[in-house]
C-alpha cells in the first residue's frame, strides 16, 4: 500500500511539474517572439494568460509543503511565491499603467528561464528518478544571475506602480464601516517594498546554501 501511494505521489508531482513547465515555455516563447517582432511595450499582452496560469499554479507548492508531498520548507516557499503573486496580480493585473514598462520583459524572461529549469528538473526527477548533471547544475546555479534580474524587475515594477496605487482606491477599505476596519493598498505596497530589503539578501544566501548541499551530494554520489 505504501508503494502504491508513493507511486501515486510521484505521478501527481510529475504531471504537475510538466504542466507548469509547459506554461513557462509558453511565457518565454511569446515574450521572445514579441520582442523580436514588436517592442517591450507589447510583451505583457502577449504573455498575460500563460503567465497568470503558470504563476498562480505555484500556490499548490505551498500546499505540497504543508501536507508533506515535498520536503521544501514552507518558510522558504511562501515568501517567494507570495511576492511573485503580488507582482502578477497585485501590480501587473491591477494597474495597466505599468504593463508597457520595459521591466516587464526582464521580469518574465528571468522568471520563465528560472522556472523552465526548475520544473524540468523536478519533472524528470519525479518521472524518471534521475536528472542529468548539467540540469542539476543549472537548477542550483542559474539563480546567481536570474534571481538578481528577477528581483530587480519585481522591485522596479512595484516602485513604478506606486504613484498609480496612491491615486487609486483599488483594494482599499475606508472607515467607517461595519467591521470597523481600514486597509490602504498604498501603504501595504510600500511595506512589501520594504520587506524586499532584508528578504532578498536572506533568500539569496539561502539559495547559495542549498546549492552547496545539492552539488556536494552530487559529487559524493559520483
Amino acid at each position: 500500500m505504501a508503494g502504491f501511494f508513493s507511486g501515486l505521489r510521484r505521478l501527481y508531482l510529475a504531471i504537475y511539474n510538466w504542466l507548469v513547465f509547459f506554461g513557462w515555455v509558453q511565457v518565454l516563447y511569446f515574450a521572445v517572439k514579441t520582442l523580436r517582432e514588436s517592442s517591450p511595450a507589447a510583451v505583457y499582452d502577449a504573455v498575460e494568460k500563460p503567465l497568470q496560469f503558470a504563476q498562480t499554479a505555484a500556490i499548490l507548492e505551498i500546499l505540497h509543503g504543508l501536507v508533506g508531498l515535498v520536503r521544501s520548507p514552507v518558510s522558504a516557499t511562501l515568501p517567494q511565491i507570495g511576492s511573485r503573486l503580488f507582482v502578477t496580480w497585485g501590480i501587473l493585473h491591477s494597474f495597466p499603467e505599468v504593463r508597457n514598462h520595459w521591466l516587464v520583459s526582464s521580469l518574465v524572461i528571468s522568471w520563465s528561464l528560472t522556472e523552465i529549469i526548475r520544473y524540468s528538473f523536478f519533472g524528470m526527477k519525479e518521472a524518471f528518478g534521475y536528472t542529468p548533471s548539467w540540469l542539476q547544475w543549472l537548477r542550483y546555479s542559474s539563480f546567481f544571475v536570474m534571481y538578481v534580474t528577477g528581483i530587480s524587475s519585481e522591485v522596479g515594477l512595484i516602485y513604478a506602480a506606486i504613484p498609480y496605487i496612491k491615486n487609486s482606491d483599488l483594494y482599499c477599505v475606508r472607515m467607517p464601516n461595519k467591521l470597523n476596519f481600514a486597509f490602504d493598498y498604498f501603504y501595504a505596497s510600500l511595506l512589501v517594498l520594504a520587506v524586499y530589503v532584508p528578504g532578498s539578501p536572506h533568500m539569496y544566501m539561502y539559495m547559495i546554501g542549498q546549492r552547496k548541499k545539492a552539488l556536494s551530494k552530487s559529487r559524493k554520489s559520483d
